[in-house]
């Protein structure tokens, strides 16, 4: 498989746009962003769920934490991170859950922003490193990933259902 080529440094962030830590008045917010995530991946948890794993993520920082971006009162993105132990690391990592940019806001730098919080929250925490996977043919959030300096891994995943 053909390598995405690789981007110029992260993008400077769009004036006007604040990414930071979420907090639990947001979640109704974040909302629409998760379910279009949730969409294009052709998933369809329930409300409550989603709510359940926002909330404990912004008010438990023993399971993670939630950064949403702003511009002007409207939510355009949101990436979700927690922890998990990495035997391979030796250490617990950090793992980007969700990544999501609203399709109107994107271009502006969000996408970078979000990622550069998680790596910075992860680095906070003393954690190696930061992962996550992206579907195959997403080569547009590919394009993301490898401005960022990640390196595309050759692991399969699956996924049982129980």
């Amino acid at each position: 498989m053909a390598q995405e080529p690789v981007a110029e440094g992260p993008r400077t962030l769009a004036e006007g746009i604040e990414v930071r830590p979420a907090r639990e008045d947001e979640i109704d917010d974040l909302m629409p962003l998760m379910r279009a995530y949730c969409e294009f991946y052709e998933s369809s948890p329930t409300d409550e769920g989603v709510i359940e794993m926002l909330r404990t993520l912004i008010t438990d920082p023993s399971q993670g934490t939630v950064f949403i971006a702003r511009q002007d009162d409207k939510a355009v993105g949101v990436a979700t991170l927690d922890w998990k132990w990495s035997s391979l690391k030796g250490a617990r990592i950090g793992y980007l859950e969700d990544l999501y940019v609203d399709p109107d806001a994107r271009g502006g730098g969000i996408a970078d922003a979000l990622i550069q919080l998680c790596a910075d929250r992860c680095r906070e925490l003393g954690m190696p490193a930061l992962e996550w996977l992206t579907a195959p043919d997403n080569h547009r959030a590919q394009k993301v990933y490898n401005r960022t300096g990640a390196e595309a891994g050759t692991y399969v995943e699956y996924d049982l259902e129980l």
